[in-house]
């Protein structure tokens, strides 16, 4: 007989996102713990951690941002034989890519809001060929590959745009038309939406310290919204995680302009996962606490190493 089924969650990583990766991997896996034999690992290198059985072992990935969300762990699991939970290693390369998960969605008829990318150091643009291409001088730079709000600004205006471009960092970009709207997030759980989570930043703006500051944001599970409107943006969710061969579960983000219009901003595959995470919120608008949720997250994993040869060995 093959030995029990084992979870191992991973968290921490290499990312800027470390030390949030951690605090999801532990919620993670106490939850994780009254369900299967679970035990915590902490990544502090880009490679493979040792000590992964592929007849046993199942991953629940916590680890948040580059090399977690980029395919690079999961390119590593499928090479080894290891099973994990979540969005294979195409998808999730993919996703991380805030320009291309936008093409994807928007072919499947989910709306997207203008855009240009570009590599810094390379071919800068000027403000004013933004500004002529996006239509406003109002304009949102964030990392075309990076998570939670890392790096975002603001500019407001043609010379503060200028000074904003001249001041980024190494890495790929992606320029947007600043939308005024509502931000909303949305659970989709084997292709399926969950609940509609609204997002209201105190300081206006969902950044960084918005993110993980306490008392700065306040959450409306289920977002107060028309009831067209919420079933308009779980179908959207459910069609842009589609569009992207997403698989298991992912957070889909959007900003809504008003009930009948509203866009997509990114779609995140291992998205935060303490109790107090958007993803959880998400979940108890459909009814499901905590643990119920992180059983329901693992358990097409666990399917998959059940139903796979390997599970035959002795």
């Amino acid at each position: 007989m093959p030995p029990p089924i084992r979870i191992t969650v991973l968290a921490g990583g290499v990312s800027s996102e470390r030390e949030v990766s951690l605090g999801s991997g532990a919620a993670s896996a106490a939850a994780l713990s009254q369900l299967w034999p679970t035990r915590l690992l902490d990544v502090t290198a880009a490679s493979l951690p040792p000590g992964l059985d592929p007849v046993r072992d199942i991953v629940f990935s916590t680890l948040h941002g580059t090399f977690g969300e980029d395919g690079g762990m999961q390119r590593l699991l499928d090479d080894a034989g290891i099973f994990y939970a979540g969005c294979d290693a195409a998808a999730s390369a993919l996703t991380m890519d805030k320009a291309a998960t936008k093409r994807a969605a928007s072919a499947a008829g989910v709306r997207v809001a203008a855009d240009v990318t570009f590599r810094v150091p390379g071919e800068l643009p000027t403000a004013e060929s933004l500004i002529a291409t996006l239509g406003t001088e109002n304009v949102v730079l964030k990392p075309n590959d990076q998570g939670s709000s890392v790096g975002l600004a603001l500019p407001e205006g043609r010379a503060a745009l200028a000074s904003a471009l001249l001041a980024l960092t190494p890495g790929s970009w992606l320029a947007e038309p600043r939308l005024t709207g509502r931000e909303l997030s949305v659970g989709v759980l084997n292709g399926s939406a969950l609940g509609v989570v609204e997002i209201r930043p105190r300081s206006g703006v969902y950044d960084f310290a918005s993110k993980y500051t306490k008392g700065a944001t306040e959450y409306f599970a289920p977002a107060p919204l028309p009831d067209e409107a919420t079933a308009a943006v779980r179908r959207a969710a459910e069609r842009a995680f589609e569009a992207c061969s997403c698989r298991d579960y992912a957070r889909v983000d959007f900003i809504l302009i008003s009930p009948a219009e509203f866009y997509l901003l990114e779609i995140n595959t291992l998205p935060g996962m303490k109790e107090t995470s958007l993803l959880p919120m998400s979940a108890r608008c459909a009814g499901l606490d905590f643990t119920e949720l992180v059983e329901k997250l693992v358990s097409p994993a666990v399917r998959r190493l059940m139903e796979s040869p390997i599970s035959q060995r002795s």
